[in-house]
């Protein structure tokens, strides 16, 4: 251990054991590398003395992080089913119970003679007729700290359950068969496997794993009945910039093998009903140039319906014959592109073609009929300013209906049946907060920031109606701006606990999103990254001007690569904030993308610049990776959450940064609350979720208010 006049009193102070890394001649002394060893006694006692002292210094806090707990329990019904989804035979659907921390996976027969498309009212006292549970997975969790499923696949004829389990939080699963008719499970037993598990017919499971790197590489075959010895690999990517996934087209005809990296992409098939036969490739990669595909029946004639960027950036929709599986010749323009509109996804049924596409910042949904030809397409319109829209629940490829959810920051979720042919929406459900909760108690509106070089960013606000807007409110400012992820409006119990105390939630939708097409992606990534933490530090100084906050009232918040945003702000304003929550932060990301045998690296060249063969890149990321960049001045109090299995950001980046502001910062409080029994998505099971997400709620609302209740 080392002194520092930095460190608060009774906060650990790291040993340093400095290593120099060298790379195109440039040096970097690293004094905390050694805590990557995680089975290393001295990182693992610093983890845990850094936790006892996040624990001490945040008792003031037990009081208001219990009652936000107790409010976020009292908002959420705790005993309570999703709306049946039909899929063959039955309807499917889940249920919750009170002090279960897992859920239930349940059905019931389609009965002879309802109509096959108006889903049963579950009764939420009692079962009934006919029910089945399953899947039980607190039963699975029972004696573990740790609890995620991977899989949760039912055969075409609803006999078999193909389920897998995750125990670390490593993402590594473990998938199990089980004879839903006989309650047995059966003696096949798949392990190391990645997300997912796909059926084609009764006899044959298609699945992921990852190579070192946890990147998925190959697509295995295995037949019910045998060893994992005996599977067969069907497809694997040897080049490390590309992943694989494995899935079936709703018409259930194709089973697809998707190939992609940051920036190409590329798709075989394989027809249902050949599950042995050879994959297919549809369109040869090209660099640069990304493209999906989904079958659709029209007049008869099976085509393959493209979504693709060859033509340019914000994506079009194309189709072509689907000939015996054939590579695709030239397309057809369904959707054109559109400098204004970024085309998502498109998601097909017998009838009708589902399209999702954003324009000016908003998720939008359009339908386009299929019969003998091709359709018109015809956007769904919605009245609030800022709200999100998803189309699709319903599994079934000919069903008349679609499973329409909506929601907003201030709207709980809701889902309707949306009947194509008549276009009336049903409700179907929608989220019960209870307690009582009135929509005209809040607002939620779009403002506008102009970032340093004129670009206009926008701004998502959501408050209390009756706030009082002629003084400065205490406010949360949150930012993401990576992998054109876009941060969508949707309501949250949890928020609700900031807005109650006077506070202002603000979303910056900064460049290196998806919120305003694939332009403001671009220009937020590889050597534009820096637009990302200048735009959000314009929108805090808007914020500011404006008179809607001030430096001591505002934090700011992040989570992954939204952590890389924290910290790369922390260094360029800390002025600006009173404190900054950083969840499970990308801090060191220099260190991480020059080590090629770290999961996810290489993958990640085209996101960030390949640093490790190119020393411009190299040189661009030092001025801004948040650890190397730490500077003898005030910081804002910082409180840093991680967990000790991710497997995508590791727990040793917040570790090493927190340990570099204790050791060089002039002022400001440091925390580092790391879950040791957790991976990437935090604790698992709902109500430690709710503590966690009550213990992080209460440190904002303190650092902005003041409050202890």
């Amino acid at each position: 251990m080392t002194d520092s006049k930095n460190v608060s009193a009774g906060a650990p102070v790291a040993a340093k054991h400095p290593i120099t890394r060298e790379f195109h001649g440039r040096s970097f002394v690293d004094n905390y590398e050694w805590m990557r060893d995680k089975e290393s006694p001295e990182a693992l006692d610093y983890l845990r003395a850094e936790n006892d002292y996040t624990e001490s210094q945040t008792k003031h806090l037990e009081g208001l992080s219990e009652n936000i707990f107790q409010e976020i329990k009292s908002r959420i019904k705790e005993t309570d089913m999703s709306v049946p989804v039909r899929r063959g035979k039955y309807w499917y659907y889940g249920r919750t119970a009170e002090g279960k921390n897992y859920g239930y996976s349940c059905r019931i027969p389609v009965s002879e003679g309802e109509d096959p498309w108006t889903p049963p009212v579950i009764p939420e006292q009692g079962k009934p007729e006919g029910e089945q549970v399953f899947l039980d997975a607190n039963e699975l969790a029972e004696g573990h700290d740790f609890f995620a499923l991977g899989a949760g696949s039912v055969s075409p004829s609803g006999r078999l359950l193909a389920y897998s389990v995750d125990y670390a939080g490593d993402e590594r699963f473990e998938l199990s068969i089980k004879d839903l008719e006989t309650g047995e499970l059966l003696s096949d037993r798949l392990t190391g496997i990645f997300y997912g598990a796909t059926w084609i017919g009764e006899d044959y499971i298609f699945y992921t794993t990852v190579d070192d790197a946890w990147r998925p590489d190959k697509v295995w075959r295995h037949k019910v009945g045998t060893t994992q010895e005996d599977d067969v690999v069907i497809f694997e990517e040897d080049d490390p910039h590309f992943s694989v996934g494995v899935g079936t087209t709703r018409s259930d005809k194709y089973l697809v093998v998707g190939v992609g990296s940051k920036l190409t992409s590329e798709f075989w098939a394989l027809e249902q009903d050949n599950p042995e036969g050879e994959l297919q490739r549809l369109w040869e990669r090209e660099s640069g140039v990304e493209y999906d595909v989904d079958h659709a029946v029209v007049g008869d004639k099976d085509y393959w319906v493209v979504t693709h960027n060859a033509t340019g950036p914000n994506f079009e929709v194309g189709y072509t014959l689907a000939d015996d599986l054939q590579p695709l010749t030239e397309l057809t323009t369904l959707v054109p592109h559109s400098e204004t509109t970024r085309v998502e996804a498109v998601d097909t049924y017998r009838d009708q073609i589902v399209v999702a596409y954003r324009r000016e910042g908003i998720g939008r949904a359009a339908i386009i009929p299929v019969g003998k030809d091709f359709g018109e397409l015809h956007e769904l319109h919605f009245e609030e300013e800022l709200y999100t829209v998803g189309i699709g629940g319903n599994p079934e490829w000919d069903a008349p209906k679609l499973r329409v959810s909506y929601t907003s920051y201030i709207q709980p979720s809701q889902l309707f049946d949306y009947e194509v042919a008549t276009g009336t929406y049903t409700l179907l459900k929608e989220q019960e907060v209870p307690g009582g909760y009135t929509k005209d108690d809040y607002v939620a509106y779009r403002m506008w920031s102009t970032a340093e070089d004129g670009t206009r960013i926008p701004v998502s606000v959501v408050h209390r109606s009756d706030l009082d807007r002629t003084q400065a409110n205490p406010t949360l400012l949150y930012g993401y701006g990576s992998y054109e992820t876009s941060m969508d409006p949707y309501f949250s119990v949890t928020r609700l606990s900031m807005l109650d105390r006077g506070m202002i939630y603000v979303v910056a939708h900064v460049r290196g999103g998806g919120e305003m097409g694939r332009k403001w992606y671009d220009e937020g990534k590889l050597l534009q990254k820096k637009n990302t933490f200048t735009d959000f530090i314009a929108v805090a100084d808007d914020l500011i001007n404006r008179g809607v906050t001030t430096p001591q009232q505002m934090v700011a918040e992040g989570g992954s690569a939204g952590g890389l945003l924290m910290g790369a702000i922390a260094n360029m304003a800390p002025d600006r904030f009173v404190g900054i929550q950083a969840v499970v932060p990308f801090v060191d990301p220099l260190t991480s993308i020059l080590k090629p045998e770290l999961p996810l690296t290489i993958v990640e060249w085209e996101e960030w610049g390949d640093p490790f063969h190119d020393p411009e890149v190299y040189d661009y990321m030092k001025t801004y990776a948040p650890y190397e960049n730490v500077t003898a001045q005030d910081y804002p109090d910082i409180l840093a959450v991680t967990s000790l299995n991710d497997t995508r950001v590791l727990y040793v980046e917040p570790a090493k940064w927190i340990a570099q502001l204790r050791d060089k910062a002039t002022g400001g409080e440091f925390l580092l609350k790391t879950e040791m029994a957790a991976g990437h998505g935090g604790v698992s099971g709902r109500y430690d979720k709710w503590r966690q997400n009550a213990f992080e709620t209460a440190w904002t609302i303190n650092k902005a208010t003041g409050h202890v209740e």
